[in-house]
């Protein structure tokens, strides 16, 4: 959900590629000339385009506009570059990846009508997969038609009032192009063939309503071996996410000598109920465990996995005690409600405002209006520019939203959410092995965070294991790309989550060997050192702390002798200037950083070499104008050649900096502290003659609520709440602690 927050950031750099390419505006408008021009266009686009650090993005990039000119030959020896690249990460699902487009080539390179060779092709094409991929068949050979056409057609009336396009737009239209024109056709042949395939290799139940103890209905798919003899333990996915990769879950725990069972959240795919996301899953999941438990092919062993929402369901469903045939949860990126989504210490944020009816809009997934980025651009500039309260965001969409509206509503972190998830003495009673997986740059490594902390404080000794390197909130779900935002991974990150999961697994509910990572509970990659350590607990991955105080421009480490104040000032009233970004960063390194309304604090140059490791921390003491306001502090690494390295950030309203539960507003003109804890952790080696860089800035965009200071709940302050400009006078013995080992 974070990408939502990402593509609002690309759309305001503009397009770095000035390069621009003839395309008629009749061309965007009817679709003969359309099929005429574009192949031609993308003819002009190949040479253009070049490789870099980013082998996957290129080639994908690459493919893509060949499919478009119609390069048949050459995208197929691109499909096979990208293989190779891929295998490195992941050997078992390299040999499938864009196997729909190989086969289609295949198919019109016989001499035959395309749709009697395309099932000759389609078996050829099966036959070269090695068993172990064939399970993910069912993901390359379909797709949403509907989304597909929607997405062109926008960008094809964005171009009506223009005669050429730039190279960015070009390669993106190329994409778009390409995919509309063969997935449909592509996924209507396929269909008949996986459903063959499936029935030979699998004995599927797609059509299961399971109730649940207060009478709903929860739909769900059981996948088992066809050669199915004893019973067996079950691998469980939870997700409120209806698409056709439940059914390749599935099949992948069956292919892996497991019974697989995907069931989707109350009101999804077959459940005539209502869907209301978060609120039903835990008692939900746990009365599926209980219906999987009693089925003969079950052999008294659940493990469940999966990221993000999916990893929220599973401490949902531990939340109450862990059922007796759960041995075990492999939670990834798991988001907590009301913690680090829909809100971030208790700031709402506006990029998962799409996500609702993304979700609820239909059965499935309405992926025509989530991808609709202009509409969702439009709503939160508009909402920005005219200062209306952050409530109205549903008026100003036009859309009535329920469910936002509900959630605004609990403004803390109540009993409303607390009652959703894991909270407090509930991780007591966690006593199942886990194995957590994160990212430094997941969007959701707050929550992730948050379950393994919380679990190891009220059952110290409890079998739970994290994983977390330089990994984005897919990469730590599933097989993390080599190069992020900007950055190359090292070659020991290049490790396939997925993998690891299975690895888990089969040591837990098979007896098979503990994976060869988890050498203590944390284990992290060090960036930039090329190498993973291990530590019994997040405070002993540090030897050291560097403890910084707020000086004009520098962080000294020394504390002040005297007491002095920095004055930093933002008019939240102002909509012409810079806006803030307390966010994961297009580029994690650049030449320069985002410092609207902000204060930089830059350290002397490191006098040696030293490894950032974990989460950053302070206490700030502050005399305001106002009741309250919101703030983010960035964490950057400045290299010697002057270019800037995101190590971490924070947001947070500074009323709630004691307890995210209770509200406790500043008092104007007196000294507040506020203490900040709840950031990313980090774990880079930073050179000698680095310096650490901190930015403090009065958060103001389009993509965040915009707290006023005025006391009231900041959903429905407006924009002539402003007043006054924010006024905070800094102590100077505010500090910041950051954990380093030398």
């Amino acid at each position: 959900m974070r990408l939502m927050l990402l593509w609002a950031l690309l759309c305001l750099h503009g397009n770095a590629l000035a390069q621009s390419f003839i395309f008629s505006r009749e061309a965007a408008t009817h679709p003969e000339i359309m099929e005429r021009e574009l192949p031609a266009l993308a003819a002009k686009v190949l040479p253009q385009l070049h490789p870099g650090p980013d082998t996957w993005g290129y080639l994908q990039q690459l493919l893509m506009v060949q499919l478009a000119a119609r390069q048949y030959e050459a995208a197929l020896h691109t499909i096979q570059q990208y293989r190779a690249a891929y295998a490195q990460s992941d050997p078992e699902k390299a040999a499938v990846r864009f196997i729909q487009y190989e086969t289609y080539i295949h198919a019109t390179q016989y001499k035959q009508p395309i749709g009697k060779a395309f099932p000759e092709a389609f078996r050829a094409s099966l036959a070269r997969l090695h068993a172990g991929s064939r399970y993910d068949l069912d993901n390359w050979y379909t797709a949403d038609s509907a989304a597909l056409k929607a997405d062109l057609q926008r960008q094809l009336a964005s171009l009506v009032t223009q005669d050429s396009i730039s190279l960015a737009d070009a390669i993106q239209l190329c994409r778009r192009y390409a995919t509309w024109q063969l997935m449909p056709r592509i996924t209507a042949m396929a269909a008949p063939l996986l459903q063959q395939v499936n029935q030979q290799q699998y004995l599927i139940r797609d059509s299961l309503l399971i109730r649940t103890r207060d009478g709903a209905s929860v739909s769900a798919i059981v996948v088992r071996p066809r050669q199915q003899q004893e019973p067996l333990p079950v691998i469980f996915f939870f997700t409120i996410y209806t698409e056709g990769a439940n059914l390749t879950i599935a099949k992948e725990a069956a292919d892996k000598g497991y019974v697989g069972v995907v069931a989707n959240t109350r009101g999804k795919r077959l459940s005539p109920d209502a869907t209301e996301p978060y609120e039903h899953d835990g008692n939900d999941a746990r009365d599926v465990i209980d219906w999987i438990s009693s089925q003969p092919w079950c052999n008294g062993s659940i493990g469940m996995y999966g990221g993000s929402y999916v990893g929220f369901t599973q401490w949902a469903a531990v939340k109450n005690g862990v059922p007796p045939a759960l041995k075990t949860i492999v939670p990834s990126a798991a988001v907590v409600p009301g913690y680090d989504v829909p809100k971030e210490n208790n700031v709402f944020m506006g990029f998962v405002y799409p996500w609702i009816p993304y979700v609820t809009n239909n059965k499935f997934l309405d992926n025509v209006t989530y991808n609709d980025r202009a509409r969702w651009r439009y709503m939160q500039f508009n909402w920005y520019n005219s200062g209306a309260a952050w409530q109205t965001l549903d008026s100003l969409d036009g859309t009535p939203n329920p469910i936002f509206r509900r959630w605004l509503s609990h403004p803390a972190y109540d009993a409303y959410w607390q009652n959703m998830t894991a909270y407090q003495e509930d991780f007591s009673r966690i006593n199942i092995p886990i194995l957590s997986t994160t990212g430094y740059f997941d969007g959701a490594q707050i929550g992730a965070m948050y379950y393994f902390r919380e679990h190891l404080r009220y059952r110290p000794n409890a079998a739970h294991y994290l994983v977390i390197g330089p990994y984005d909130h897919l990469g730590c779900q599933h097989v993390p790309a080599p190069y992020l935002n900007g950055y190359t991974l090292d070659s020991v990150a290049r490790i396939s989550i997925h993998q690891l999961i299975y690895q888990w697994f089969d040591h837990i509910l098979k007896g098979g060997p503990k994976p060869a990572l988890l050498k203590d509970r944390v284990n992290y990659q060090v960036m930039s050192a090329n190498q993973w350590k291990h530590a019994p607990s997040l405070q002993q991955m540090n030897n050291d702390t560097l403890t910084f105080y707020l000086a004009p421009r520098q962080l000294l480490q020394q504390p002040p002798t005297d007491t002095d104040f920095l004055l930093q000032q933002a008019d939240l009233a102002d909509r012409n200037g810079d806006f803030t970004g307390n966010y994961i960063l297009p580029d994690l390194i650049d030449t320069t950083i985002n410092t609207a309304n902000g204060l930089v604090f830059v350290s002397e140059p490191l006098p040696a070499d030293i490894a950032v490791n974990g989460s950053f921390h302070g206490l700030l003491q502050v005399i305001p104008n106002k009741k309250d306001v919101d703030l983010g502090i960035d964490l950057y690494e400045q290299t010697s050649d002057g270019r800037y390295f995101q190590l971490s950030y924070f947001l947070g309203r500074a009323s709630y900096a004691a307890s995210l539960e209770e509200r406790r507003l500043l008092i104007p003109n007196s000294v507040n502290p506020v203490s900040f804890s709840n950031t990313r952790m980090i774990s880079k080696r930073l050179s000698k003659g680095s310096r650490l860089v901190v930015v403090i800035n009065i958060n103001q965009n389009p993509f965040e609520q915009i707290n006023y200071g005025t006391g009231k709940d900041v959903s429905e302050e407006t924009i002539t709440d402003a007043r006054e400009p924010v006024k905070l006078r800094w102590r100077n013995d505010s500090y910041i602690k950051i954990g380093i080992a030398h």
